[in-house]
Order: structure tokens, then C-alpha cells, then sequence
């Protein structure tokens, strides 16, 4: 009898303990969902300092900044209509309250026609007010009644000191208002740009800079506008920690000109030189700067009589002045003279010390404006 119970528990067991198996993933999915809940938040505290600073400095600034998209319209002689196509995308930013708006003059080379989408989502056509390829920048204009979001402050390029603290806006790979931070990496930077020639005078910065990032605002910590985002170098045509921006001051010396002119007209003392030419001639007689080849006719230059280079009957060279200060900046080549006089304007009086025949000199000179002939 005692036996006969011992079993019957036993098979009791184990009917339970196989219902047990059949039961488990129910069971086990009850108890999941019985434990899968929400779990409590932490508090987070107060955000840091510098995080609130960036965070500040994005609200002001994105509203000023835009998104442009740009179509070429490709002309088939087959074709009743031309067929307009999507040619690329870039950034810029909101300059003054008559909607101009400022951006890379290679974001907009060679398009048809140009579209910015502002930070509330609407559209506008836009048309090209001036450009300044030497500078590689331009100015649209909207068309359309509305009402301007505030432009971003003005800060000074020339204040700028390495290891600064920026932040670049912008629309890379069309992922429009992406914010990037990084610092001042160099100053007086020079690249070569297809379009433009050689760029000079950059800020170098290590804020992420991708394609669609050109002509969007670099900012410093203080929310103001201290350059303008335009090359990237890179291998791959991705961002690889080197980053170029025209500075503020170079912006705000230009834009008003494109703005009243269509162009910029660059400040010159009305001569030509060629830094190839003049290199064995300044070797020979020991001396740096620029050797004035020939001067323009009716030109600063003139006026003042600055003298130009001549090749005497017998063929022998005779070296025209050499400018060698500008207002006590040194001059070694002929970029250096244009770096120097981009910093006047048109009708300023600078100070040249020159080099004429083995005796220094020193003349006053107007800066003139347009020609075709001199530099």
C-alpha cells in the first residue's frame, strides 16, 4: 500500500512537471510582461555652462541661416522645352533686412537659377545681385514681400587668435541646420580654387565642414559671424579635420560692393608686375619686393611717377622701382601687394617705400579703382 502511494506521487509529479514544460513560455512571457515596464527616469540636473552657451548661440543664429538649392536648365536643340535639373545644394545666411543674402560664389557658379528655403519652411526665388569669384562670394537677392529674420551680428576677423572656440551652421548632404563645433586650427591660410585662382588670407578651422556646408556662417563663442564656410581638405571629398572659412572682415569689405555694385573693385596703384620675371632681375641686384614693370597710363602710379622697368637699345634691362613696404608692411611678391591693398579702399592715401635706382624712397600714392590694365 505504502508502495502504491510512493508511485502515484511520483506520477503526479510528473504530469506537473510536464504541464509545467507545456506552460513554460506562456508563463514566462506573463512574467516578462509583468516586469517589462518603463523604468524611472534619473534626474538629469542642470546642463553644463558651455553646453547652454552652444545651445544659445544655435537658437540665435539658425534662424538667419538658409538652405539653397540650385537647377541648371539644360537645352536640348531636339527638345520643345529645356529640360531643368537639380545641379546642388549649399548654405547661406541672411545679411540685412532688404533680404540679401550672402553665400560662396562657387554654390551658385553656373546655375540657372537659384532657391532658398528658410528656417520656418519657406521657399523663395532668388537672384544674383553681385559676385566676387577672387573672394568666392556672393549675394542673392529674395524676391517677394517678407519679413527678414534678424542677421547674425558682425564680429572681427583680425582679433581672431588660434585655439578660439567656433561653431559652423549649415545644410552638409542637405541635412539642413546641423550645427558643428570646433576651434580656430590656423590663421592667413591659402588654397587654390578652380574657379578663383588662389584664395588667401582663410581661417582654418577643425569644425566639421561637408559638402553642403559651403556658404553657411562660422561663429564665434559670442554668437557672432567671424567667417564664412567654404572648402574642405580632404582625399575623399569628405571632411578630414581641415576646414576653410573667408574671413569676416574680407566679408564685410566685399558684400557692400557687390550689394551697391555687382562687383567688387578692387583698390590698385596702377601697375603690372610678374613675380617670374622679376625674380632673377631682384636676385641679381641682391634686393626682395615688387619690381614694377609698367605702369598705366593716367594711373596712381602715373601720377605719382613711379618708373617702370626698360630694356635700353643695347638690350640691357633697367630695373624700375621696387616696392618693398606698403604703409611699413612688407611686400616679397606681388600676392602680398594685392593681400595689403585689399585692406584699403578706393581713394585711400598709403605710403610706399620703394627701391629706385640702389636709393630708398618713400611716395604717397591714391588708391585708385577700376581698370583693365594694371593690378
Amino acid at each position: 500500500m505504502h508502495g502504491f502511494q510512493l508511485s502515484r506521487a511520483l506520477f503526479w509529479s510528473v504530469i506537473a512537471f510536464l504541464a509545467l514544460l507545456a506552460f513554460r513560455p506562456w508563463i514566462d512571457g506573463w512574467l516578462i510582461e509583468r516586469a517589462a515596464v518603463p523604468r524611472p527616469v534619473t534626474a538629469r540636473g542642470d546642463l553644463a555652462a558651455d553646453e547652454e552657451s552652444t545651445i544659445a548661440i544655435f537658437d540665435a543664429v539658425s534662424p538667419s541661416v538658409v538652405f539653397i538649392t540650385t537647377t541648371e536648365e539644360l537645352v536640348n536643340p531636339w527638345a520643345r522645352d529645356p529640360n531643368v535639373v537639380r545641379r546642388g545644394t549649399g548654405s547661406g545666411f541672411v545679411w540685412d533686412g532688404q533680404r540679401h543674402i550672402v553665400t560662396n560664389w562657387h554654390v551658385i557658379a553656373e546655375a540657372s537659377a537659384a532657391w532658398v528655403r528658410l528656417a520656418d519652411q519657406r521657399h523663395f526665388r532668388a537672384e544674383l545681385i553681385g559676385k566676387s569669384p577672387a573672394h568666392d562670394l556672393a549675394v542673392l537677392r529674395i524676391s517677394g514681400a517678407w519679413q527678414a529674420p534678424e542677421p547674425i551680428p558682425i564680429g572681427r576677423s583680425a582679433d581672431l587668435r588660434v585655439g578660439q572656440k567656433v561653431f559652423a551652421i549649415g545644410n552638409p548632404f542637405g541635412l539642413d541646420y546641423s550645427l558643428t563645433s570646433g576651434v580656430v586650427s590656423a590663421l592667413d591660410r591659402a588654397i587654390y580654387n578652380e574657379r578663383s585662382g588662389e584664395i588667401r588670407g582663410l581661417i582654418q578651422t577643425d569644425a566639421a565642414i561637408n559638402p553642403g556646408n559651403s556658404g553657411g556662417p562660422l561663429i564665434d563663442s559670442a554668437g557672432r559671424l567671424i567667417g564664412i564656410n567654404s572648402a574642405i581638405f580632404s582625399t575623399s571629398g569628405t571632411f578630414s579635420g581641415i576646414g576653410f572659412a573667408v574671413p569676416v572682415d574680407t566679408i564685410n569689405r566685399v558684400v557692400p560692393q557687390l550689394i551697391a555694385r555687382g562687383r567688387y573693385i578692387r583698390p590698385r596703384i596702377g601697375i603690372t608686375a610678374d613675380d617670374a620675371v622679376s625674380r632673377p632681375i631682384l636676385r641679381q641686384l641682391g634686393l626682395e619686393g615688387v619690381l614694377v614693370l609698367g605702369v598705366g597710363p593716367g594711373s596712381p602710379a602715373d601720377i605719382v611717377g613711379l618708373v617702370e622697368t626698360r630694356v635700353s637699345p643695347t638690350g640691357e634691362i633697367m630695373p624700375g622701382d621696387i616696392i618693398q613696404r606698403v604703409d611699413g608692411q612688407p611686400v616679397a611678391e606681388m600676392a602680398d601687394l594685392i593681400d595689403i591693398l585689399e585692406g584699403y579702399q578706393v581713394g585711400d592715401r598709403v605710403t610706399l617705400s620703394i627701391i629706385r635706382d640702389g636709393r630708398p624712397l618713400e611716395v604717397a600714392i591714391h588708391l585708385g579703382g577700376e581698370s583693365v590694365r594694371w593690378d
